[in-house]
């Protein structure tokens, strides 16, 4: 067969009319404004270093578990503590680079919240490789959760306030047709009962 058919009355697709009740144009790609995503990391990451910080000293002075030093370097541990805090803020940093990418596909925060989530897992699960006492591991796998936990729960929670999603309609407001029957209302006075 040859050409086209014709299909009487049904224009082509390309042709379509745009509009109508409910009709909302697609939006083209959202943009981000890169301020808000890197002031938020830059936040994110002073947080995250100091969470790395007070667990190790909650773990080193309170619970009296040596982890990242010896038991002689004190509740502050040694430089390792630093280089801890140090890594995680720049963890933050390399979060809020994903984070600002992610900001561009489809449902960002999900992504977001399993790729950091996966990646704190691991990094839990990393004490438990070495050869440590068991109060060692789980106490440096806390650690690592609470960093963890903490940027991937400040940065998702802040992806919807750096790009705002498209708003939804309500179609009752915005008049698209319902799909609930109409509510029947009494015109008149109801009979009295006895």
């Amino acid at each position: 067969m040859a050409g086209s058919a014709s299909y009487g009355d049904v224009p082509p697709y390309d042709n379509a009319p745009r509009g109508g009740p409910g009709y909302q144009s697609p939006s083209g790609p959202r943009s981000v404004a890169a301020a808000r995503p890197w002031a938020t990391g830059a936040a994110t990451a002073v947080v995250a270093a100091l969470v790395a910080v007070v667990a190790t000293m909650l773990v080193r002075g309170v619970l009296g578990i040596a982890v990242f030093a010896p038991r002689e370097a004190g509740a502050w541990g040694d430089a390792t503590t630093g280089y801890l805090a140090a890594w995680a803020a720049a963890g933050a940093v390399v979060a809020t680079g994903l984070l600002h990418l992610l900001l561009t596909v489809a449902r960002p925060r999900a992504f977001f919240t399993w790729i950091a989530g996966l990646v704190t897992v691991a990094l839990a699960l990393l004490p438990f490789t070495a050869d440590l006492a068991l109060a060692a591991e789980l106490a440096s796998a806390a650690v690592f959760l609470a960093v963890g936990g903490t940027v991937t729960g400040l940065l998702s929670g802040t992806a919807y306030r750096v790009v705002p999603e498209p708003e939804r309609r309500n179609p009752v407001t915005a008049g698209a047709p319902s799909h609930r029957p109409p509510i029947r209302r009494w015109t008149r006075t109801p009979p009295a009962r006895c």
